[in-house]
């Protein structure tokens, strides 16, 4: 369907639901921006308002894969109500599961992975067809056409002063927990100039900090226009030249693709904030070899110690897995070590849940279900702990802060983020939207902190400059 015949049609609406990691964000995203230029489909907030509905779905534990059939349940009677409706499962669980998707939820029309989004247009048209039977056909597209799928996605559009940049996906770590590399493949990544190209778009749409996203983001091997291969590092000092781009991040990381050059760049490029994801899972060395992870203890603490000697001010976040197939009380206290001795910030732990198809899905587990639930809370307990202590500690400091919104609390107040992540909230008017300010904390609390402008060092940039589109999506222009 053309834009003009989009145009020309009732406008549709379509209702996401989206469960995972920030790469599904961004998928879901791109799949809306597709889908209302070449159909016209606008999102809306409530399923019955919608001719369509689209889950994008993750299979990382268990609880989310469960979490798809309830809703494909509930959606079942939604769609009996009003025919022509449609129904998509897309992500993971539709690239591991299609066909049990099928037998389980005949119902659904559409179901694709992670890398074949971009034909979403093409499915929508195939699955509102009649077959000769008078029954729609179900279309199922599950393979691995790698880069095809940033070729044929949408131009990028500004949805605030942050956004998601995807620079690579898949995983070639094969992680014996993990299901990554079979429902997304192997690591793929975007030619070098792409990325380029989709940044300084959004740059000048008013964007002023990316996130580099990746399942291993920092192995990315992006060519380059002369044949050669850019590694992160190199990727970050050319997007940091970029005007307007004033902070750069990248999540997530594998330990072992943390290189020389991407720790010089802490050194060496001021956009790169002073916080890392790094996950390692386990803090002992015998279940990082059972989970085939490829480093030990020793190896991921000398990383950190050397990017800490750059930025002491680093904040450090991570992801445990607690309960893995052998855990013993000694592998716990391990981990339960490394946590005090790197001093972790926010960090995301889960009870180890077996994915079918992986290795360790097959090992002997030993451990009780309530040990394991005892364990996990106890871990929270200390990260939570840690996370305070941090809050705290930078009460009565001045921290830069990218304004991003008005607060969701106060119509006079401004929200905006610090370098580790913690959201400010802080009496301003809605003409800083989009800049860089300095904010002295004065109070912190266990989501967010509060403070007091101290200064403006963009004031002068902004003075004559119109505002940006973003700030249409707040009603502050």
């Amino acid at each position: 369907m053309s834009e003009s015949t989009a145009a020309a049609s009732p406008i549709r609406g379509v209702f996401m639901k989206t469960y995972g990691c920030q790469m599904n964000e961004y998928d879901s995203d791109k799949m809306l921006q597709l889908i209302e230029k070449t159909h016209g489909f606008k999102q809306v907030e409530n399923p019955n308002d919608a001719d369509l509905v689209l889950l994008n779905t993750c299979s990382i534990r268990e609880k989310a894969q469960e979490k798809v059939f309830d809703a494909l349940g509930v959606w079942r009677g939604w769609k009996a109500r009003k025919p022509g409706r449609l129904i998509g499962v897309g992500g993971c669980v539709a690239s591991q599961e299609g066909e049990a998707i099928r037998s389980r939820a005949p119902y659904v029309d559409m179901i694709f992975g992670p890398q074949t989004l971009h034909r979403l247009p093409q499915m929508i048209d195939a699955a509102s067809q009649l077959s000769d039977d008078g029954k729609k056909p179900s279309v199922i597209d599950v393979s691995f056409p790698e880069i095809e799928k940033f070729d044929s996605l949408p131009e990028p559009r500004a949805d605030g002063v942050s956004a998601f940049v995807s620079v690579m996906e898949g995983c070639s770590k094969y992680c014996t927990f993990c299901v990554v590399p079979y429902t997304r493949g192997e690591e793929v990544s975007r030619p070098f100039n792409d990325v380029i190209a989709e940044v300084t778009r959004l740059a000048e749409q008013g964007v002023r900090e990316v996130n580099l996203l990746g399942q291993n983001v920092n192995a990315y091997r992006g060519e380059m226009e002369d044949g050669s291969i850019a590694d992160l590092a190199l990727l970050m000092h050319a997007l940091a030249r970029i005007p307007g781009i004033g902070r750069l991040r990248y999540t997530t990381s594998h330990p072992n693709e943390m290189s020389q050059s991407l720790i010089d760049c802490y050194a060496t490029i001021p956009q790169l904030v002073s916080h890392l994801h790094l996950p390692i899972q386990s803090g002992s060395d015998r279940i990082l070899t059972q989970m085939k992870r490829g480093h030990m203890v020793l190896e991921y603490k000398s990383t950190i110690r050397k990017i800490r000697a750059l930025r002491p001010d680093l904040s450090l976040s991570g992801d445990f897995i607690i309960g893995f197939p052998g855990e013993t009380d000694q592998d716990y206290q391990d981990t339960m070590n490394l946590i005090a001795d790197l001093k972790y910030d926010r960090s995301f732990s889960f009870i180890y849940s077996p994915r079918p198809g992986t290795p360790a899905a097959y090992l002997p587990d030993d451990v009780d279900v309530e040990v394991k639930k005892q364990r996990l809370a106890r871990l929270q307990d200390r990260l939570n702990q840690l996370t305070m202590d941090i809050s705290t500690a930078m009460i009565g400091s001045v921290k830069r802060i990218l304004v991003e919104r008005p607060s969701r609390k106060n119509p006079k107040e401004m929200a905006g983020r610090t370098e580790n992540n913690r959201v400010v909230n802080f009496e301003a008017s809605n003409d800083i939207l989009g800049q860089f300010v300095d904010v002295k904390i004065t109070s912190a609390s266990n989501n967010s902190l509060r403070g007091e402008l101290v200064a403006t060092p963009e004031a002068e940039l902004y003075a004559n400059k119109p505002r940006q589109k973003f700030f249409q999506i707040y009603s502050l222009s």
